[in-house]
């Protein structure tokens, strides 16, 4: 695998932009770690704290579409300022929140609306167009490994901000942390301007013809259908996973390390997943990686739960972790071009955060009822099997010659 000789300016992009997802990525998989402090510092269910994060995900996915189309309107460097703002805002109210509604609103509309806004909606496209189409997966794969590399880094950090400081201090400190990412984002504004198409925009189709082929394009929304199932995976397990491990004697700090290692893991999975995903079937990527999600999920199961085992699932998943995103995002190009790449894969994100909603309320409202999360590991795997069959109807083609769908 080798580095591809890019101008100054791109690396520039480059380098701003995988810092901007670290941190980004890296505060929004720490939640799972204040679940269960919460709960015992305000009485609540961890259904209740589910349903926020629920909310998360959701806002998330509704406010990336809007941010998908300001940015392509406006420009991506307004829309990553207001995402900051909006993240620290909502880290910070929800540092200390003693009602369900501040939760919501916190931890749950604000902090959404920041990912969305921060996130790889918003990042991917901008480092996609300041490169050339030859290239463009393996920078998707960079990016998507830096989002994971956040992870690795921070939600060890959060917690032992919660050591040190408690969980409301490590929720005021993300909060300060979170407004760095303006830091990051403004300089861009130099080499970014609004409307830029980048390299491989040539040619594109205006932004409503583009949005009429997706509508009426079948492969365009198995894609989005198969990545609710990404979401419902990844969503579950950041949350409650670490609950799932404190519930079975492990340490909290073991369960902080297991989602560390995903992310770590992941900084491998997601570079190698760009990689071949410029080289080979992309849908074929994302086949293998779903199968392969269900039979790590059943080894989970079905093995004796121990730290090898919890270490070994956290290695595994983390390899297929966020490896979905370069060749989902390169499929969307593939269609459509990179000139309105971040609506149209803001619609597609969608379908993957409401399967991070379902997921991630799902399993708060099982455990609950159940006192475990066993329904939800297996209807995972169900899932697993759901998306090969979706993703095995999808044409790997652009749609130019398509007319668009009658309204």
């Amino acid at each position: 695998m080798t580095f591809p000789r890019l101008p100054a300016s791109a690396w520039f992009i480059i380098a701003a932009g995988s810092c901007l997802l670290m941190l980004a990525f890296g505060f929004r998989a720490s939640f799972g770690l204040f679940v269960q402090p919460m709960s015992a510092a305000n009485d609540w269910g961890r259904d209740l704290i589910g349903l926020a994060l629920a909310i998360q995900n959701l806002a998330w996915g509704l406010i990336a579409v809007l941010a998908g189309g300001l940015a392509d309107r406006f420009g991506n460097v307004r829309v990553l300022v207001v995402g900051a703002l909006l993240y620290a805002a909502g880290l910070w109210i929800t540092g200390g929140v003693q009602t369900p509604w501040g939760l919501h609103m916190g931890a749950g509309l604000l902090v959404g609306a920041g990912i969305a806004g921060t996130g790889f909606g918003i990042v991917l496209p901008l480092m996609a167009k300041a490169v050339s189409e030859d290239d463009r997966q393996w920078v998707l794969g960079v990016g998507t490994a830096a989002g994971s590399m956040g992870q690795f880094l921070i939600v060890p950090l959060a917690q032992q901000f919660i050591d040190w400081l408690g969980w409301t201090g490590a929720l005021h400190v993300m909060g300060l942390m979170a407004l760095g990412m303006i830091a990051l984002a403004m300089p861009l504004a130099r080499w970014v301007k609004p409307g830029s198409a980048g390299v491989s925009a040539t040619g594109e189709d205006s932004m409503a013809r583009t949005i009429g082929l997706a509508r009426g394009h079948l492969s365009y929304w198995l894609l989005t259908l198969g990545f609710f199932v990404c979401g419902f995976h990844l969503a579950f397990i950041t949350v409650h996973f670490p609950g799932y491990l404190t519930d079975n004697g492990f340490d909290p700090d073991v369960a902080a390390w297991s989602i560390g290692l995903i992310g770590l893991c992941n900084v491998v999975g997601a570079m190698v997943s760009g990689y071949i995903s410029g080289r080979v079937s992309m849908k074929r990527v994302l086949m293998f990686i779903y199968i392969t999600r269900g039979v790590v999920t059943v080894a989970l199961l079905v093995l004796p739960l121990s730290l090898a085992s919890v270490l070994t699932f956290s290695c595994l998943t983390g390899f297929l972790w966020l490896a979905t995103v370069p060749p989902t995002t390169g499929l969307v190009a593939t269609m459509f071009g990179t000139r309105y790449m971040a609506t149209l894969y803001g619609v597609v994100f969608l379908g993957h955060q409401l399967g991070s909603f379902t997921g991630v309320w799902l399993g708060g409202w099982i455990y609950e009822r159940t006192g475990n999360y066993d329904a939800v590991w297996w209807a995972g795997v169900a899932l697993s099997l759901v998306a090969v069959a979706l993703h095995a109807g999808i044409r790997e083609r652009r749609v130019d010659n398509l007319a668009p769908a009658a309204v």
